[in-house]
């Protein structure tokens, strides 16, 4: 582990040999993650460059035996950017803020290569410049930086037809542990030489390297984007209609996210000029889904008799598909404020789980029969239910606190996490594990998986320098 702390000494000899603003004292916005529920310690923060700088700044901390914590838009759920306070070795946090390069892209190729540091909505603007389209879409996107998405292999809205970060990087430069830099920035779809060192950083979270400018993946931009939100039976009608829009619609489907009204009644009590897709009447479930097709095909056709073939087989009993952009970023902004209006309300346990698509109905029904037995909660299970990811958000009743059930929250949150496991699912579908799911980890990992995790770990960071803390105990 770590030895030394990045203290003032520290700071003050590294400072002889970069720019006089490379260091600073971390400020609150360094030290807080977005639902607040992790402190940060009080340290310094480096903001290089360039690839080059940030390599020396790693090789004089593993030489110092130095923790460094590597820092994108400061969007993580999991505290992995989070170095704690009351730790008595406090590591330099490392912010890719600066490198915010578009270093070329290849139009011909649906190529594009950036910085780390990169904000996630300039590589949508930047692809969109040359007729493309980066399809990698959350919350957080004017904030959040590539390196720090790729660190955590983040999900999104896009996965169901375009996969996670993973699937859309062909190569990374990292600055290793000891400070050399793997030059990997590759434009290949194929690439059969050797261990895949890209898979093994995507998703390490810092813990392995810093990730400094990636590859992307970028694809044709669909011709016309259609949008709806249908009323569905119950739970288990998502699995019925997601399989017939697949069979009518096959590929197009870009998104397919699951809606539950108490999200509805949450965004009405903390955000009500936030318009709602049925007005003031809120269905129990809902589907919000998005299509993208090529030239001479028509998107709202397209839904319309997709609407008619399920209504006929008593999935759905209403939907409304956009008829303008407008209309359609209305539909957006219901999904994208409800996490928002999830921590104005002030959830008990939260989780981002996943489970096997054909799973699903039974966790929704077992988790709430759990539930019941610990107390009278509200469920807002709501998520990418495309690829099978809920964000499944515990609640305490209409008229209390969370305040009123700290001592549950341990219990709910292992029942969650149990039944999960128990259908074959995981704690941790796309946040990743960081700081706060560390006893998740142990307890649900594999065996065999964590003995190899740690053997990589000693052998690529032996003093322990990157992101002490996050990931593994």
């Amino acid at each position: 582990m770590p030895r030394d702390s990045a203290d003032s000494g520290f700071i003050d000899t590294l400072s002889h040999h970069f720019p006089a603003d490379t260091f600073a004292r971390a400020d609150q916005s360094y030290l807080e993650e977005p639902r607040g529920r992790y402190q940060g310690a009080k340290g310094f923060v480096a903001r290089p460059r360039d690839t080059s700088e940030v390599a020396s700044l790693v090789r004089a901390c593993n030489e110092a035996r130095v923790g460094v914590v590597p820092y994108g838009g400061g969007t993580g759920l999991v505290a992995g950017q989070i170095a704690p306070e009351g730790d008595a070795e406090v590591p330099l946090i490392l912010s890719l803020e600066r490198m915010t390069q578009i270093r070329a892209v290849y139009p011909q190729e649906n190529v594009l290569i950036a910085d780390a540091g990169v904000i996630l909505a300039n590589i949508q603007s930047a692809a969109e410049d040359v007729d493309r389209l980066f399809p990698l879409s959350l919350a957080s996107e004017g904030s959040a930086r590539i390196g720090g998405l790729l660190g955590t292999n983040a999900g999104g809205v896009n996965v169901l037809r375009y996969g996670t970060t993973r699937d859309l990087c062909l190569g990374l430069e990292v600055v290793m542990p000891d400070g050399s830099v793997w030059n990997g920035l590759k434009r290949l779809r194929k690439d059969n030489t050797g261990y895949d060192l890209r898979n093994l950083m995507i998703g390490s979270e810092g813990t392995l390297g810093v990730i400094t400018a990636a590859s992307l993946k970028l694809f044709p931009r669909p011709a016309s984007i259609g949008t709806a939100v249908f009323v569905i039976r119950d739970a288990e009608a998502a699995l019925d209609l997601l399989s017939l829009a697949k069979s009518q619609l096959g590929e197009s489907i870009s998104a397919f996210e699951l809606m539950h009204r108490n999200g509805l009644d949450f965004l009405s009590q903390t955000m009500p000029e936030i318009r709602k897709p049925f007005g003031d009447h809120h269905p129990e479930w809902m589907i919000l889904m998005d299509i993208g097709l090529p030239k001479g095909l028509d998107p709202q056709e397209a839904l319309e008799t997709l609407f008619v073939s399920a209504e006929a087989e008593g999935i759905v009993s209403d939907a409304v598909i956009a008829q303008s952009e407008a209309q359609r970023t209305e539909f957006w902004s219901v999904r994208e404020h409800i996490p928002e209006a999830n921590r104005r309300i002030g959830a008990v346990s939260s989780h981002d789980v996943s489970v096997p698509l054909g799973e699903l109905p039974s966790f929704i029904a077992r988790t709430r029969q759990a539930i019941a037995q610990v107390g009278d909660f509200r469920i807002n299970c709501f998520g990418h239910v495309g690829d099978g990811n809920l964000h499944y958000n515990v609640f305490p009743a209409e008229g209390r606190s969370r305040d009123d059930f700290l001592t549950e929250t341990k219990e709910i949150k292992r029942l969650v996490h149990d039944i999960a496991a128990d259908l074959g699912g995981t704690f941790s579908a796309e946040h990743g594990v960081g700081r706060a799911k560390k006893a998740d980890l142990a307890r649900y990992g594999d065996p065999t998986k964590l003995a190899a995790m740690r053997a990589i770990k000693t052998a690529l960071d032996p003093k322990g320098i990157m992101n002490p803390g996050a990931v593994l105990t």
